[in-house]
Parts: structure tokens; sequence; C-alpha cells
């Protein structure tokens, strides 16, 4: 592993963080009962892009409501019984729940870490204002640096790119100017045959200056539903490792080796 890979795990972005709770780990050894430490959950399983590597489409569940009075409860509940936090994340886009503004900032409002995963379309400055300041980290899931690869591949329209990249100058610019400890990072999903986006995402992320990049590998289910060629990952390296080079003091590009 290389110097720069070495450093970045100083992120935890792909490390145990379940030594910050040893009284939870002891709990759990004199066989009480214990609440989740994290939750990671989604408010919705709907979704306004068509990713083809989304994992979420090879899942089944009901389907049914989530309001603000079921959140409210709910988060009630989480803070009663100890958990610490919440991310919002996977099965579906949370931000376009009505309720996501409110989920945000009820929960932090009751000592809960929060966070959230989003393609971001929707985090334009009205609602970034909002939720940025309750926020432990956002990350934005973007697998290409380019326009017409980022519509082939996140199944969206023309001009979907530019916001979504606008939205994220739009995250850091707030973040120094409310002096926020929030945590704003990209997301890769790599997949072999996007290799081509290694390079140019890396180099957007320089350009628009989160406080990282992370690529990480596609997840397939049993069968091989998404068709990942995972033999295809070992031909990436020296590409993976030029993207890391073009870290910098500030920007972080961290590949999950």
């Amino acid at each position: 592993m290389s110097d720069l890979a070495e450093e970045h795990q100083k992120l935890l972005l792909d490390d145990t963080k379940i030594m910050w709770h040893k009284e939870r780990i002891e709990a759990w050894e004199r066989g009480e009962r214990i609440a989740p430490i994290t939750i990671d959950m989604a408010l919705t399983q709907k979704c306004n892009y068509g990713c083809v590597y989304c994992y979420a489409k090879l899942q089944v569940n009901d389907s049914f409501k989530i309001t603000k009075d079921i959140m409210t409860n709910f988060l009630d509940d989480c803070a009663e019984v100890g958990v610490k936090a919440i991310s919002l994340v996977s099965d579906g886009e949370s931000t376009i729940n009505p309720a996501y503004v409110h989920t945000i900032q009820y929960g932090k409002s009751l000592g809960i870490d929060m966070a959230s995963g989003t393609n971001a379309y929707l985090l334009k400055e009205d609602k970034l204002r909002e939720v940025l300041p309750h926020l432990t980290y956002l990350r934005v899931n973007i697998t290409a640096g380019e326009p017409k690869r980022y519509m082939e591949i996140m199944g969206v329209r023309e001009g979907w790119f530019e916001q979504v990249c606008e939205n994220i100058k739009t995250m850091m610019r707030l973040k120094k100017e409310l002096n926020l400890k929030v945590t704003i990072g990209m997301q890769m999903v790599l997949m072999p045959e996007f290799k081509d986006q290694i390079l140019p995402l890396a180099k957007l992320g320089k350009e628009l200056r989160p406080d990282y990049l992370v690529i990480k590998h596609c997840s397939d289910d049993e069968n091989g539903s998404l068709g990942v060629n995972y033999s295809g990952y070992k031909e990436l390296y020296d590409i993976l490792q030029e993207a890391e080079s073009l870290s910098d003091d500030e920007y972080k590009v961290v590949v999950k080796w």
C-alpha cells in the first residue's frame, strides 16, 4: 500500500470505530440488551437517479410512506435507547422525502450525530443552509467526472452533472462561511468499465475542493446480477495510485484498497 493510502486511513473511511464505544461492548459481554451504536437507513426507496450499479434494484421490500411524524417518534425512541448516530444512506434518495430536513435537524437536537449520503441534485443553497450545520458528514455519490459519462452511468438528463457540481461548490463555500465542522466528501462506486472516469473525477474533486474523494469497489449479489468483473480491478491499480497522487493538504483521494 502506498504512503498516501496509509496516510488516508486517518480519515477512518475504511476502518472500524468500535473501540470508541467500549462501554457498549462491555454491556453486550455482560449479556445486557444493547441498542445499535449507529443506524444506516433511508427515508424512501424511491430515487430520482437510475445508476447502472445500484444494488437497491436487487432488493424487494414492502413499501410504506415515512412521514415527519413517523421520523419524530423514531428519533425519540433512538435517543431514549442510546443510539449515537444515524446515517441517511442506501435504499433510496432521502432528499426527495419532505421529512429530510426535519429528520436531520430534530435528530441532532436530540444529541444524535446525523449524516447523509446523497446524489446531491436537490441540495441547493437554501436546503444546504438548513442541514449542513446539523450534519457530521455529507457524502455525495458521484461516479463520473465528465457530463456525458455521468449521464450514462448515473441515468440522468443533461444538465444534472453541472447542477451537482454547483451544489458541491456551494457546500464548500458554506462550510467556510459558517465555520462548520461537517466533513464533505465525494464517492465513486467503481466498476472496471468506469476506469476512464477515475482520473477525470479525481481532478474534478481537486477543482471542487471537497474534503475527500473515496473510490470503492462495486458490490454484487451472489448471482452476479450487476455483472461486476472483480478480476478487472487489478488492471486499475496504476490509475488508482495516480488518482491518489492528486491529494493535497486539504483534499484527499482515498482508494478503498
